[in-house]
């Protein structure tokens, strides 16, 4: 007899000292079970993390050297076995011995004499039960991959109803698509095309999952992607992680370029990014039967205007976006946007310096809270070098005087 989610029988390990109690579980088990014995817990262990372990382990609990709790305890205490439902066997009888072993992990207590038909039907239900959640657990895997970590996290901790409805919250969208997709696709084979749009799809997840990013969607070759729920660290924090997490991504996509190129890519993408922070609607849209944990509104559809208005290896924010980031990055304004549906101008800030390596300590470019200093020598020559000087002693005295 095969059960449920197994190709061959399952398998029963029985740890137990006596060689009588050895021999009769091993009697009624047999037919429909692998069983394999023992008569010592050290050897249950080791049997138990093998690279079979058992699906099910009936433990006896009164042995010698180490008993059934120790044995138990160790093997919840092993991620590689803790999941092996237990079920003790034992001729105590009494509550305070049979909530100790529940406490300790234990899925079942059976008593001696044993009563054949019980442990038979106790071990089946035991062992259905596990394939069962075994099954629920990969599937609950499956899904994840269809949700943002965070909407996913949401919904299983019972924090998201799955219901129709949103509410209105401060966010940063960003929307990044790559320049000139659609010519870029036509000259490449359905599989190369595949490949890479897999590749660039993944290594703009892992960034976007390293800052705390809700991956809305892929649309196309689009990505939309929020901050500010279901988790915020604040509207400032929300908006500077997003744009940390846009210059990671032009970054890695420069390294992208050279691998695919050594791949035989003549034409490796390059990607526009948008940034915008504002009021917009986050939640459920769409039915009762299919629905959408998505973003919508105007500061949205703005977002997208940006992107579609940027330059390709470039990132385009909002004034929302870049007054609530400008201590950390420099960006210089660009020609206001007019975009379709917003009845007014657009000021476009446009990031400086995304592809500069890391910043050493000494380097003439430093942004943080409290300093901000940009000096380019090839522009500074003559009276403005002799001035400069002068005015950034004037600074660094300033500064001395007040740590005194």
């Amino acid at each position: 007899m095969k059960m449920l989610g197994f190709a061959e029988k399952p398998t029963v390990l029985v740890v137990d000292d006596t060689a009588d109690n050895l021999t009769l579980m091993a009697a009624l088990l047999k037919d429909t079970y692998r069983v394999k014995v023992v008569n010592h817990g050290e050897k249950g262990l080791a049997v138990a993390a093998s690279s079979t372990p058992p699906d099910l382990i009936l433990l006896d609990i009164m042995m010698p050297q180490i008993d059934g709790y120790e044995v138990c305890r160790r093997l919840k205490a092993n991620p590689a076995t803790r999941d092996i439902p237990v079920i003790f066997l034992t001729a105590k009888s009494d509550d305070e011995a049979e909530e100790k072993g529940f406490e300790l992990g234990a899925v079942d207590y059976i008593t001696k004499p044993i009563c054949p038909p019980i442990l038979l039907a106790r071990v089946h239900n035991h062992i259905a039960l596990n394939v069962r959640t075994a099954m629920l657990h990969s599937l609950s895997n499956k899904l994840s991959r269809y949700l943002s970590p965070q909407v996913y996290k949401s919904i299983f901790e019972g924090d998201q109803d799955v219901s129709i409805q949103a509410v209105r919250k401060k966010l940063t969208i960003f929307f990044s698509d790559i320049k000139d997709f659609t010519r870029t696709s036509e000259g490449m084979q359905p599989e190369d095309l595949t490949y890479f749009l897999n590749s660039y799809f993944s290594e703009m997840s892992k960034i976007a999952l390293e800052f705390g990013a809700t991956i809305d969607k892929f649309v196309g070759d689009a990505i939309l992607i929020f901050f500010g729920d279901p988790e915020t660290r604040g509207v400032q924090e929300d908006a500077l992680q997003c744009v940390r997490m846009a210059v990671a991504m032009q970054r890695r996509m420069h390294q992208l370029r050279e691998i695919w190129r050594d791949k035989g890519d003549r034409q490796p993408f390059q990607i526009r990014i948008g940034i915008n922070t504002g009021f917009c609607h986050v939640g459920n849209f769409g039915s009762d039967q299919r629905m959408d944990y998505t973003v919508i509104g105007s500061e949205v559809n703005l977002a997208a205007r940006l992107e579609q208005n940027g330059e390709a290896d470039g990132i385009i924010m909002s004034y929302e976006t870049y007054a609530l980031v400008k201590d950390e990055f420099d960006a210089h304004e660009r020609e206001p946007l007019a975009a379709k549906g917003v009845s007014r101008e657009i000021r476009c800030f446009v990031l400086r310096d995304i592809h500069a390596p890391d910043a050493p300590p000494d380097n003439l470019n430093q942004r943080y809270p409290g300093l901000r200093l940009s000096v380019d020598l090839d522009k500074l020559s003559g009276e403005n070098r002799s001035r400069a000087v002068a005015d950034l002693q004037k600074v660094i005295d300033s500064i001395q005087a007040s740590t005194i």
